[in-house]
């Protein structure tokens, strides 16, 4: 097969508005497994929405948007169903920018001749591709980015704001996450922002202004999500995977604590993963065991051991159509963290 021949068939995004799933989730919470503790994580995902109370934290882990899932988090934002993200750099960087940037996943399969991939510059994710050349595009336009900025050191939700203004003339896509959390001042954290396309650009720019360059400050990124939950107060937690973004999010709860603010636990928190719990590894060790760490309240808790494209649309979806979110305002927390000082 030629390049052309691999990259022919475009992966397309779900979205939550066009089905109403509702009605289905009301069958699950009758039946067992995964279905029941499905229907739960969605009765609790809406009362983070009908809690005036709470900043719904949003965590991203996995190749969730080059699967699909990007259309569907960005109708999230768009619709004031969450108020900060906390992602993994390669979901941001890699899969919702470089696809603002008018390029695209492409669907393939896990039986490809990798050896032949390669030699044709297309990288596999499982059972999708992605043009090589392209996401070296990518690479470059955030080491523009960075050219254009005063040297200094970043927390990543000040670079991806960067981002985002860039993309109000850039964009070739009307979807991005980026570029919606820019205009809606939905806060996105990327706790290890180099780990990603974003890191390529920004050595490149490092290496070529070695004396006065941008940098990324993980520590501030940590302090800021921390203001964040100082001023908010009460929390809940909607995490899609594991990784840095799940501890990074729960342990804000005790860096208020180790300031000298006694933050409340997160009042809600959901996972859906298909990470283990025995082998003790962070992605899929359960909320009630973040409880004995000061982090999750159990009160309103759920796992759902199940694979994202699956369960997520389910979740959001059916929130979506609860129809809470019409009740809320956009928090606007962007807006608030340059000036915040709790």
């Amino acid at each position: 097969m030629k390049k052309n021949q691999y990259l022919s068939r475009r992966l397309k995004h779900i979205g939550i508005k066009t089905t109403k799933i509702s009605d289905m989730m009301d069958s699950f919470s009758s039946m067992a497994f995964q279905s029941r503790n499905l229907w739960n994580a969605a009765r609790i995902y809406d009362m983070m929405l009908r809690d005036r109370n709470c900043s719904v934290i949003l965590c991203l882990a996995g190749s969730i948007f080059s699967a699909g899932l990007k259309t569907l988090v960005y109708e999230m934002i768009q619709n004031n169903m969450v108020d900060a993200i906390v992602s993994t750099g390669a979901v941001i960087v890699d899969q919702d920018f470089f696809e603002a940037l008018g390029f695209y996943h492409y669907i393939g399969t896990p039986a490809s001749d990798d050896e032949h991939l390669r030699q044709n510059h297309i990288d596999r994710i499982y059972d999708t591709y992605i043009d090589e050349d392209e996401l070296r595009v990518c690479d470059d336009t955030v080491g523009l980015i960075a050219d254009r900025l005063k040297p200094r050191p970043y927390s990543s939700r000040e670079f991806i704001i960067e981002m985002g203004k860039y993309l109000t003339t850039h964009t070739k896509k009307s979807d991005s996450v980026v570029l919606a959390a820019y205009k809606k001042g939905v806060p996105i954290f990327v706790p290890a922002f180099s780990d990603s396309s974003a890191g390529f650009g920004l050595i490149k720019h490092q290496y070529a202004n070695p004396k006065k360059h941008v940098s990324i400050d993980s520590a501030k990124d940590f302090l800021e999500l921390t203001k964040l939950k100082m001023a908010a107060k009460q929390s809940g937690l909607f995490m899609i995977g594991g990784g840095v973004p799940k501890n990074f999010a729960q342990d804000i709860v005790v860096a208020a604590e180790v300031i000298g603010f006694d933050a409340p636990m997160h009042k809600y928190a959901i996972q859906v993963t298909v990470a283990d719990v025995r082998d003790g590894a962070l992605s899929g060790s359960t909320l009630k065991e973040a409880s004995s760490w000061g982090k999750v309240d159990t009160t309103y808790e759920q796992m759902v051991f199940a694979e994202a494209t699956l369960a997520v649309p389910l979740i959001a979806g059916c929130a979506y159509h609860e129809g809470a979110w019409r009740a809320r305002e956009a928090r606007r927390w962007n807006q608030s963290l340059e000036s915040l000082t709790v």
